[in-house]
């Protein structure tokens, strides 16, 4: 989870930060893994809320690196191929995402940062980021 600012960044770099630039959940990932961005907030600080999944992509390679944004943040980072997608809310597929156990309160899994989802929940997912717009 990151918010919509911050995804975009990263998107627009090609890399992924997670838990605010902790490195042992970027080791934990492999090549060709999927990575998908959920965002609850619009801007980094701010209260507006985004609350869609904002970036979809797979894993490059095995390098988990730092790079300084400032003298006092040193985040690390992972190399991802980010797909075009089109940015999809969450409250319609609450109901069918099997990782979110307490819908009423279906904004606890996020607290973690960064957590693996099933497979199926993916691919839902996925399909409507991945779909192509018909007009």
């Amino acid at each position: 989870m990151a918010s919509r600012d911050h995804v975009q960044n990263g998107v627009a770099g090609g890399f992924a930060q997670a838990c605010h630039g902790k490195a042992s959940p970027l080791r934990r990932m492999r090549p060709g893994d999927h990575v998908m961005y959920y965002s609850s907030k619009e801007k980094f600080g701010e209260e507006a809320k985004c609350q869609r999944f904002t970036a979809i992509g797979t894993v490059k390679d095995e390098r988990v690196y730092s790079r300084a944004m400032s003298e006092t943040f040193v985040p690390f980072r992972r190399d991802v191929a980010f797909e075009p997608c089109q940015e999809t809310p969450i409250a319609p597929l609450i109901d069918q995402l099997s990782f979110i156990a307490d819908k009423k309160h279906w904004g606890a899994p996020f607290r973690f940062g960064m957590l693996e989802i099933p497979q199926a929940d993916y691919e839902l997912i996925a399909g409507k980021m991945l779909a192509k717009e018909t007009t």
